[in-house]
């Protein structure tokens, strides 16, 4: 399962969907107990949409240590985030359907 937090612009879920991927949207602010409560536990990875939720890396991190963190935002991503985000990318680089195709690979392995 993938979880997705932020406004969905570019339609990676609906890429990641296309593929067959199990994509659970997180409701509101991605806190932990929003996290939580989307099934944290059973995620194999976490894709941010928007910076502003950027905080959520590291607490996502922390309740799932081996968690594939992406982020796919024009806005740049925080200092304090990069050291646990596995892959950060602007939408006006690759399309939606190139990186769900990539991070599903990046899941088979």
């Amino acid at each position: 399962m993938i979880l997705l937090a932020g406004a969905d612009d570019d339609g990676l879920g609906d890429a990641l969907e296309a593929l067959g991927a199990d994509v659970v949207r997180v409701e509101g602010t991605a806190t932990k107990q929003s996290l939580v409560d989307a099934g944290i536990d059973d995620a194999r990875a976490l894709v941010l949409t928007e910076m502003d939720d950027a905080s959520a890396i590291p607490v996502a991190k922390e309740l799932r240590p081996e968690l594939r963190v992406l982020t796919y935002s024009r806005d740049s991503l925080p200092e304090f985030a990069r050291g646990q985000t596995d892959l950060a990318v602007d939408p006006a680089l690759l399309a939606p359907d190139v990186v769900a195709e990539e991070l599903l690979d990046s899941l088979a392995e």
